[in-house]
C-alpha cells in the first residue's frame, strides 16, 4: 500500500513534465524550451527547465554559461547517481530556474547501461524519481532532451507525463520524429501515462502552406493517424536566432530591446555603429506567445478530461497559489 501511495504522490507531482524531443538535432527543441520557459515565467507561472543534452545549449540561451550556477550538469549527474532529489539553479529569470546540462553528462550514459543491464528498463524511472520531490513546487517542467541520444531520451519518456515534439518540414527533422515516435510507445511500457500533447512546426515559412500540409500528413502517419498539432507555427528567422545566443536573451526581450533602440536613421546622423537587434524578434516572440496559450490550453484540456474520466482527483493546476 506504501509503494501505491508513493506512486500516486510521483504521479501528480510529474503530471506537468513535458518532455520536448525530436531525434534530430537543430529541430528548435532548446529554443522552445528556453523561450516557454521564459515566457511562462514572465506570466507568473511558476517553471523549471531540465537540460538533458550535454552540449547545454540552454545555457546559451538565457546567459548563464561560464556563470556560477553553471555545473555543467554535475549536480544532475550526482542526483541520478545517489537518487537524491534534484537542486536547480534558482532564478535564472525570475519565477523559473533550471537544472543545468553540460559535458559531465557524457558519464551518464555508460552508468545507465550498467543499470539496464542489471534492472531492465525499469532503471529509466530513475529520473522521475529525483525529479518528483522538486516538481510539485512548480507548475510546468520543461525537459530539454538531446538529438541522437536514445538513452537519455528514454530517461525524459519514463518520466514526463507529456510529449511535446517540434520537427522542421524537411526530411531529416520528419525521420527524427518517426523515431521517436518509436521510442514512445516503448516508453509507455513502464509509463503507461505517457500522452502526446502536440507536435509543432518549427522554422517554417509562414506561407509555405504546401509544404506544411505534407509535413503534417508526414506526422499523423507517424503516430497513427491522430496526432494531436499546434496551429501555431514558429517561423524561420535567422538574424533574431543569432540575437538570441549572442546576447544570452529570449525572444520576447529581445522584442523588447529591439523596440528600445533608437531609430536606424537617428544612428546614422550621430555617427553610432552599434549593433542592432532585429525587429523580427517582436514577430518570433508572438509565435512564442501563440504557441505557449496552446500548450496551456491542451494541458487544461487533458487536465480536465482526466477528472471526467476518472472522477475527482487534483489536479497539477490545484498546486498553483491563488494569484489576482
Amino acid at each position: 500500500m506504501a509503494r501505491r501511495t508513493s506512486d500516486r504522490e510521483r504521479g501528480f507531482a510529474l503530471s506537468r513534465v513535458i518532455a520536448i524531443v525530436n531525434d534530430k538535432g537543430g529541430v528548435g527543441k532548446t529554443s522552445i524550451a528556453a523561450n516557454l520557459g521564459g515566457q511562462f515565467a514572465g506570466a507568473g507561472y511558476r517553471t523549471l527547465l531540465v537540460d538533458l543534452n550535454r552540449q547545454a545549449n540552454l545555457a546559451d540561451d538565457l546567459g548563464y554559461r561560464g556563470t556560477d550556477i553553471d555545473d555543467e550538469g554535475a549536480g544532475l549527474l550526482g542526483s541520478v547517481i545517489s537518487g537524491t532529489p534534484l537542486r536547480p539553479a534558482e532564478d535564472v529569470r525570475p519565477q523559473l530556474d533550471v537544472v543545468c546540462g553540460g559535458a559531465r553528462l557524457e558519464d551518464l550514459t555508460p552508468i545507465m547501461v550498467s543499470r539496464l543491464q542489471h534492472h531492465g528498463r525499469e532503471a529509466f524511472r530513475v529520473l522521475g524519481d529525483v525529479l518528483a520531490p522538486v516538481a510539485a513546487d512548480y507548475e510546468v517542467v520543461f525537459v530539454d532532451c538531446p538529438p541522437e541520444s536514445t538513452i537519455l531520451t528514454d530517461l525524459a519518456l519514463a518520466s514526463a507525463r507529456w510529449v511535446l515534439m517540434p520537427t522542421k518540414s524537411d526530411l531529416g527533422g520528419l525521420l527524427g520524429m518517426t523515431l521517436v515516435a518509436e521510442r514512445f510507445t516503448l516508453a509507455r511500457e513502464i509509463n503507461s501515462r505517457l500522452g502526446l500533447l502536440g507536435v509543432v512546426l518549427f522554422a517554417t515559412g509562414t506561407r509555405a502552406r504546401a509544404v506544411q500540409g505534407e509535413a503534417l500528413a508526414a506526422i499523423d502517419e507517424a503516430f497513427g493517424g491522430s496526432s494531436p498539432r499546434f496551429e501555431t507555427t514558429i517561423r524561420h528567422a535567422e538574424r533574431t536566432a543569432q540575437d538570441a545566443r549572442r546576447l544570452g536573451k529570449l525572444a520576447h526581450e529581445l522584442e523588447v530591446e529591439a523596440a528600445a533602440q533608437p531609430a536606424w536613421w537617428e544612428e546614422l546622423r550621430s555617427g553610432s555603429r552599434t549593433r542592432r537587434v532585429s525587429a523580427t524578434a517582436a514577430s518570433v516572440a508572438g509565435d512564442y506567445r501563440a504557441l505557449g496559450i496552446e500548450v496551456l490550453t491542451a494541458l487544461q484540456a487533458a487536465e480536465d478530461a482526466e477528472k471526467s474520466e476518472k472522477g475527482r482527483r487534483p489536479r497539477a493546476g490545484a498546486r498553483r497559489k491563488a494569484r489576482a
